[in-house]
């Protein structure tokens, strides 16, 4: 069991990493035991995954006997989960249910290797606030193009750094603005996949049926906020990697060669 002594001042609350992980991706078949400078995706996301000091305890939740293997190989801990979940969210909420002593969960994304450990923490540290149900890093955009890519899903935010929206479309519009200069009219955040939740709120919004803002825009985070939940934010300065396709992992060794990473 890698049950950790945290630093955190979350510490007390029980912080617990779950790393979903599929085998029988539509777009990328066995995409967590694609190999990755000689380790395989999922060792690399748990790695540093146990390097964030917020977390009491970091888990794989998976439902493929092959993926179990890998993990048992390299030594993580895992938790089966039902074949049936459709979104990540939904299988860290059958982890937390089996694991109650844990109150704060963060959902860690399994196709992001490199994933820095101070996110992890960033993100955790919104629940030293006890009003705080769900929480998200986002990211400033800097660049033209990730304004207008929907696959670079966008959020407006208030005073608190809470959000408001989540879009795949530019928000907000920019009425006094020629699109393609928007990003020099107006701060544009983009989303970070990571999520936390306090467990009650997990398993209150796991419950929800698909919401028309949901289904419209294909983001999950829109049911929540339909359903009067609010998100907590934070502002990370740091880049994540996903792998979300064959092509992206050509890419990534490619660089990772050039580099000399071992």
């Amino acid at each position: 069991m890698n049950v950790r002594n945290s630093k955190s001042p979350l510490g007390d609350l029980g912080v617990i990493g779950i790393i979903p992980a599929r085998y029988a991706s539509t777009r990328f078949p066995g995409k967590p035991l694609v190999d990755i400078a000689g380790k395989t995706m999922i060792q690399r996301v748990y790695e540093q995954a146990m390097k964030a000091e917020s977390l009491s305890k970091v888990v794989i939740a998976t439902d493929d006997e092959r993926i179990a293997d890998e993990v048992k190989r390299f030594g993580g801990e895992y938790v089966f989960t039902a074949s049936t979940h459709q979104s990540g969210t939904d299988r860290c909420a059958e982890v937390a249910e089996k694991l109650p002593e844990y109150n704060i969960i963060i959902n860690i994304q399994g196709d992001e290797p490199f994933i820095e450990p101070a996110q992890i923490d960033l993100l955790a540290s919104c629940f030293t606030e006890e009003k705080v149900q769900l929480a998200t890093l986002i990211k400033s955009i800097e660049s033209q193009e990730s304004v207008y890519n929907p696959n670079s899903p966008k959020v407006v935010i208030d005073v608190n750094g809470r959000a408001i929206y989540f879009s795949r479309s530019p928000i907000p519009f920019i009425r006094n603005g020629e699109p393609g200069v928007w990003a020099e009219k107006h701060q544009f955040y983009k989303h970070v996949g990571i999520y936390g939740y306090r467990s009650e709120s997990l398993k209150a919004i796991t419950k929800l049926p698909p919401s028309s803002l949901e289904i419209a825009e294909s983001l999950e985070q829109l049911r929540w906020i339909e359903n009067g939940f609010y998100i907590q934010t934070k502002v990370t300065d740091l880049e994540t990697v996903a792998i979300d396709t064959p092509e992206d992992l050509k890419k990534l060794n490619k660089l990772l060669k050039a580099l000399k990473l071992e």
